[in-house]
């Protein structure tokens, strides 16, 4: 089937919103290739468990093309007509399985030596579209938060090197609740400017105690979750045949009822955490690795205006098969390896923001927790510099924001 062919009863699947969009703009999908289509079916399909700022792109990108005169269509998207795609693809069931479809399309773009030609179209079409959309205002610049190195008494490495370059280094932080402060620097903003999914804690351990209008996610609160996706994994590890690919892929399909969750949890909360643990690499296991996805993630989808994150100390590397099985004694901690996962952690924390709306007027600040190291990036401070003035993580959180 090609796109021309397409017929409303063909997404009948689809959750509702994602259904009414669909059908709405039937005109429009049948006019697009089908090297690109089941693309943007994959992420439409998913529509009523996106985030708010998802949602409104795939809105935006729906309307600019509905808007395009036709020849100027045909412009957008004659790259991708160019390609040339196989009967196989053409008579698979890309409208419910485009995921799938996309993991067959990739193979043959491989295979005939048209991968680099879909990439510069894609990223033609995306420099294109985003020229198209309105600039997008902020209500408040954004803010970052990394707390590291919970648990160490000392370190003698340099901290935060990456990031000296763009910001201040303080010395003379006082630590004496400094975790209240910055989740209460949090929580001001949350209330001040409150909006769905816009501000967030992320904790790589326990959380501590914060405001409710703060979105949290915890690597502890979370063990269960991860505790049935390790047991399904191991199961699915254990199947005869099974290969690294086809797990990659049943992790890919789960939904949140499959290992347990409650049905009458917030619907793309849910999803995000699931998909926090099938779509990334040792989330299940490392809770450093946990809070840098997590952070990454929510960055990328919802967008959030605050974002702070706190790393933990995370198990010591072990054999995989260990590390895999939910059972066993009680890992041991490697605080002094987490405290350079953080850092590192916090440095890609930052550049993600840097990514989104706003990045010349966003804030970052950085603490060594317990300790009286921190950085602090803003629109007012001075790059590359230091400062040994005594102060507390509530006045750093307003110098970075200016």
């Amino acid at each position: 089937m090609l796109p021309r062919d397409l017929q409303p009863g063909q997404f009948a699947a689809y959750p509702p919103q994602a259904r009414q969009l669909a059908v709405a703009h039937l005109s429009l999908l049948r006019k697009l290739p089908l090297s690109f289509l089941p693309a943007f079916l994959r992420e439409l399909s998913d529509y009523d468990y996106k985030f708010p700022e998802e949602r409104k792109f795939i809105d935006g990108q729906l309307s600019t093309l509905a808007a395009l005169p036709p020849q100027q269509l045909d412009a957008w998207f004659q790259p991708f007509a160019q390609l040339t795609l196989s009967s196989k693809l053409e008579h698979m069931d890309w409208v419910n399985q485009p995921a799938l479809f996309l993991e067959e399309e990739s193979a043959h773009l491989w295979t005939t030596r048209q991968q680099d030609a879909f990439r510069k179209a894609a990223m033609d079409y995306e420099a294109r579209l985003h020229a198209a959309l309105p600039a997008e205002t902020l209500p408040v610049p954004r803010l970052g938060i990394a707390v590291i190195g919970q648990g160490v008494s000392s370190s003698d490495a340099p901290l935060f090197a990456k990031l000296r370059a763009h910001g201040t280094y303080f010395s003379q932080i006082d630590p004496l609740g400094g975790l209240d402060q910055l989740l209460q620097a949090a929580a001001v903003r949350a209330k001040a400017h409150p909006a769905p999914y816009a501000h967030w804690y992320v904790d790589g351990g326990t959380p501590a105690e914060h405001s409710s209008q703060l979105i949290c996610l915890s690597y502890a609160e979370l063990a269960s979750l991860r505790t049935s996706l390790l047991n399904y994994m191991q199961k699915q590890i254990e199947r005869p045949g099974m290969g690294p690919e086809e797990l990659r892929s049943n992790l890919a399909r789960l939904q949140p009822a499959d290992i347990g969750m409650n049905p009458a949890g917030d619907p793309v909360l849910d999803r995000f955490q699931l998909k926090l643990f099938t779509e990334g690499s040792g989330t299940q296991i490392f809770s450093t690795t946990f809070a840098q996805w997590t952070a990454r993630e929510a960055l990328r989808r919802a967008q959030p205006l605050t974002l702070a994150v706190r790393f933990a100390p995370r198990q010591r590397q072990r054999p995989m098969n260990e590390l895999l099985s939910p059972g066993g004694s009680a890992p041991e901690l490697d605080a002094a390896g987490s405290l350079v996962d953080a850092d590192m952690g916090a440095w890609y924390h930052w550049l993600n923001q840097q990514r989104l709306a706003g990045a010349d007027r966003s804030s970052f600040v950085v603490w060594f927790e317990g300790h009286a190291q921190a950085l602090a990036i803003g629109p007012t401070l001075p790059r590359g510099s230091e400062s040994h003035s005594p102060m507390d993580l509530s006045k750093l959180v307003n110098l970075a924001l200016g």
